[in-house]
């Protein structure tokens, strides 16, 4: 495919413009303001509910704003058909035709775009070729596996060679394995496709993290935060979105002139004047967390041990709140109740002012 949309195409990207989408009188989607970037690819990420699913919608022409604009590259597609779009889609339910050969599923849209005939048949295998799917354009979808009738509904959208790639949670259908195996393909698509921008729906942390440049992560029909997958990891803003992306210890705590207290022990925490003499939110990964002695030591009881394979997950009470720790190579397991002490660097926590964020 050459690395590039046809030139035919739209521009790559996309920007929502104050966009706002209701049915019935209930916002769904309320004042979004996005960018993604030529090339890039943005996970929407939420839970159901969310408006992650509908911005795609808009995207794609399946609903309409009652306020705001869509463009796509520079064009105002906001009243255009889904069909003069130029955008390829796949969604979780990979909406093959049942009664067509894989060929013939990925020629449909060149079809629908008045292709050329001629180079119908190579395009076909161009994009089948991408997906790994080359030697089966002769089989219907029932003698494919879940993950096979994925490959082949992203071969059919990629035929087309859109400037734009919507993914509406394509691997929600699919088992653990092959789930990690088609982020794996989509992933090194991204790789050979570098112009043409993905927007990737998903509620799942893991599939963000992996694949997307930067993360727009969605709550209660708004956009709550953005940003690259290490910063919103490493340096989240709210506690929504740190016990979103990825888990989250959230200990409230007491900020005084440059100490923090978490009920009546004194930690040692980056602060901010601004959040002086207030309460706030102290975040830390339960990866970050470890047994034993060490800094800003918290102690408690356990009260729930799990084990995960390379961890086990220590679930700890402490001052009247449960703190998660995953700890790697634990030979002797503590029993419930036992007392231990848990401990984490400075560098490893972050304070989340209250309200910062959330509404």
């Amino acid at each position: 495919m050459s690395g590039a949309a046809s030139p035919g195409a739209p521009r790559s990207g996309i920007r929502f413009d104050g966009v706002t989408v209701a049915y019935h009188g209930n916002v769904v989607l309320d004042s979004l303001d996005l960018t993604v970037e030529p090339g890039e690819v943005m996970a929407l990420l939420g839970p159901s509910g969310s408006g992650k699913t509908t911005a795609l919608r808009a995207v794609a022409g399946f609903v309409q704003p009652v306020r705001g604009r869509v463009f796509i590259g520079d064009r105002d597609v906001t009243r255009l058909p889904p069909h003069q779009r130029g955008i390829g889609m796949v969604v979780q339910q990979y909406a093959l035709f049942p009664h067509m050969r894989v060929e013939d599923n990925v020629a449909f849209g060149l079809k629908a775009q008045k292709v050329p005939k001629a180079q119908i048949p190579g395009r076909v295998t161009e994009a089948l070729a991408m997906t790994g799917m080359d030697s089966y354009a002769k089989r219907y979808p029932r003698e494919l596996s879940g993950g096979q009738q994925q490959r082949v509904a992203i071969a059919r959208a990629l035929a087309i060679r859109p400037g734009v790639l919507l993914l509406d949670e394509p691997l929600s259908a699919l088992d653990a394995q092959l789930r990690s195996g088609m982020l794996s393909e989509l992933a090194r698509l991204h790789r050979e496709l570098p112009d043409v921008s993905i927007l990737y729906v998903t509620h799942d942390q893991v599939e963000a993290l992996t694949l997307a440049d930067r993360i727009a992560v969605m709550d209660q029909s708004r956009l709550r935060d953005c940003g690259t997958p290490q910063d919103l990891y490493r340096r989240p803003r709210t506690e929504f979105t740190a016990s979103f992306v990825g888990n989250a210890n959230l200990l409230p705590v007491r900020v005084g002139s440059g100490s923090v207290l978490f009920g009546g022990t004194e930690l040692a925490v980056a602060t901010d004047e601004a959040v002086w003499g207030a309460t706030a939110t102290l975040c830390v990964r339960p990866h970050l967390v470890g047994l034993g002695p060490g800094p800003n030591a918290l102690r408690g009881k356990v009260a729930e041990v799990q084990w995960r394979g390379s961890t086990h997950r220590l679930y700890v009470d402490v001052a009247g709140h449960r703190v998660k720790a995953d700890v790697r190579e634990l030979r002797a397991t503590p029993a419930l109740g036992d007392e231990v002490t848990l401990h984490f660097a400075r560098e490893d926590a972050v304070l989340l002012a209250a309200g910062v964020g959330g509404e």
